[in-house]
């Protein structure tokens, strides 16, 4: 693995533990050699993991759409900052750059670039480690979620294991290293309709 989309928030949050584990994050790819695609933004969580990177010596890719240059803070001092023209086209942009997904703590915004991530790889579009960071245990009420799905029949098996959960940033990396795609079954039997 060469290179992971993250994406997180453009806040900081209520708890210092989200920044400091953001930042943690950053460096930890930075010193495995991993290039970071992100939304590039300076601020948030997004600014912590690109600044702690850089600091590290690592490879920082930022993607950002215009309208979000100012909103979002684009960051300037990234290895290279890629503009492009709309939210879909910035996720386009970050699957096709990266060879995994990592999602830290965030707000609307992480969670349709999360979901999205989950249902391209359901769809085959992708195979890819999704890895969601469970930082102070913000994505628990997540993981009940995705295993109530399971529960009621609404994902299948194979589908529910895309979604890699750990709090530990190290254990997560390392889940997601070793993920192997499973062939995903058929949704609708055709003869059955």
């Amino acid at each position: 693995m060469k290179s992971i989309a993250v994406f997180c928030a453009s806040r900081t949050g209520n708890d210092s533990v989200y920044q400091k584990t953001a930042a943690k994050v950053g460096s930890m790819l930075a010193e495995k050699g991993i290039r970071i695609i992100y939304g590039g933004g300076k601020v948030g969580l997004m600014g912590a993991v690109a600044d702690a990177a850089l600091a590290a010596g690592g490879e920082v890719i930022g993607v950002i759409p215009y309208f979000l240059d100012d909103k979002e803070v684009a960051h300037k001092g990234l290895t290279e900052l890629i503009m492009v023209e709309s939210m879909h086209e910035r996720k386009m942009k970050m699957s096709e750059l990266s060879e995994a997904v990592l999602t830290l703590p965030g707000g609307f915004g992480t969670l349709e670039e999360l979901t999205e991530m989950l249902t391209w790889s359901q769809l085959d579009l992708h195979r890819k480690p999704i890895g969601i960071l469970n930082t102070h245990g913000y994505y628990n009420l997540m993981e009940k979620l995705f295993d109530q799905m399971l529960k009621e029949g609404f994902l299948a098996k194979e589908t529910r294991k895309i979604a890699i959960f750990d709090h530990d940033p190290e254990h997560l990396f390392n889940k997601m290293c070793s993920f192997v795609p499973e062939h995903l079954s058929q949704w609708v039997d055709k003869d059955k309709t």
